[in-house]
C-alpha cells in the first residue's frame, strides 16, 4: 500500500510524481565533470571473485588492504586510483588509472584531459569538482589555467556530480567487476579497450541511445 502522502486523499489512487528533469549543458566543453574512484588492487593469481569468499587468496588481499589503511594515505600499495573528465553533453569520457589521488598527480590528469577534448575539437571552458584537496591545490588552479571555470560540488551532495557518478557505476558493472580477472595488470590492460567501446559503440539512455561519441563533431573514431 501507499503511503498516506503518496494518495490523493479524493480518489485513495497513488499520485505519480514526474522526476525532475537532469539538467544538462548545450554544447560540448561547457561543463566537464572531473573525479576520482578508488578501487582495490587484484592481487597477482587473482582474488576472491576467482577463489571465492574467504580463501587464502581473499585473506591475503584483505591483509594487505588493512595494511594500507592503517598506514594512511601516504600508502596506496593496496590501490589504484581512477581519474575521470567525463564531457556533461556528450558524455565523452578521457580516464586514467593512476597510483594516488595526490595534488600533482590531479593536475596533470587534468592537463592530459584537456589535451584529449582538445584533439576532438572540445573546448573546456567549465570543469565541476567535488572539494577534495587535491582539487583545492594551486597546482589543480594553475592546470586549469584562467580560461576555465571551476565549479564545486555542494557538500554532501555527489548527486551534483552526477554525470560522473553515474559512470563510475557503469565502469564498475561493464568492466572493473565483469569478469574475474587474474591480476591488476590484466584488469587494466583491458581498460583502454572498455573505454574506446563506451565512447564510441555503448548505446547511452541519457542521450536517447547514442553513443557519447555522436555528440561530438569532430570525433577521429580513436580513443587516444
Amino acid at each position: 500500500m501507499p503511503k498516506l502522502a503518496n494518495i490523493d486523499q479524493a480518489t485513495g489512487l497513488p499520485v505519480r510524481k514526474s522526476k525532475p528533469k537532469r539538467y544538462e549543458v548545450d554544447k560540448p566543453g561547457r561543463l566537464v565533470h572531473v573525479d576520482i574512484k578508488k578501487q582495490g588492487r587484484i592481487p597477482d593469481g587473482g582474488g576472491w571473485r576467482v577463489y571465492g569468499r574467504g580463501s587464502t587468496q581473499d585473506r591475503r588481499a584483505g591483509v594487505a588492504r588493512d595494511r594500507v589503511g592503517r598506514a594512511g594515505a601516504a600508502s596506496t600499495r593496496g590501490y589504484r586510483y581512477l581519474h575521470h573528465a567525463v564531457d556533461d553533453h556528450s558524455r565523452v569520457a578521457y580516464s586514467e588509472i593512476l597510483d594516488d589521488e595526490r595534488k600533482e598527480t590531479a593536475a596533470g590528469f587534468w592537463t592530459r584531459a584537456n589535451t584529449f577534448f582538445a584533439s576532438l575539437g572540445v573546448a573546456v571552458t567549465a570543469v565541476m569538482t567535488d572539494n577534495g584537496a587535491c582539487y583545492r591545490s594551486h597546482a589543480f588552479a594553475d592546470a586549469l589555467g584562467e580560461n576555465v571555470t571551476h565549479k564545486w560540488t555542494k557538500p554532501y551532495r555527489p548527486q551534483t556530480n552526477g554525470k560522473v557518478e553515474r559512470f563510475n557505476r557503469t565502469l564498475a558493472a561493464e568492466w572493473a567487476y565483469a569478469k574475474p580477472y587474474a591480476s591488476e595488470a590484466e584488469r587494466t590492460a583491458a581498460y583502454e579497450t572498455w573505454l574506446h567501446h563506451y565512447n564510441h559503440h555503448r548505446p547511452h539512455t541519457g542521450i536517447g541511445g547514442q553513443a557519447p561519441s555522436a555528440r561530438v563533431h569532430n570525433v577521429t573514431g580513436k580513443y587516444a
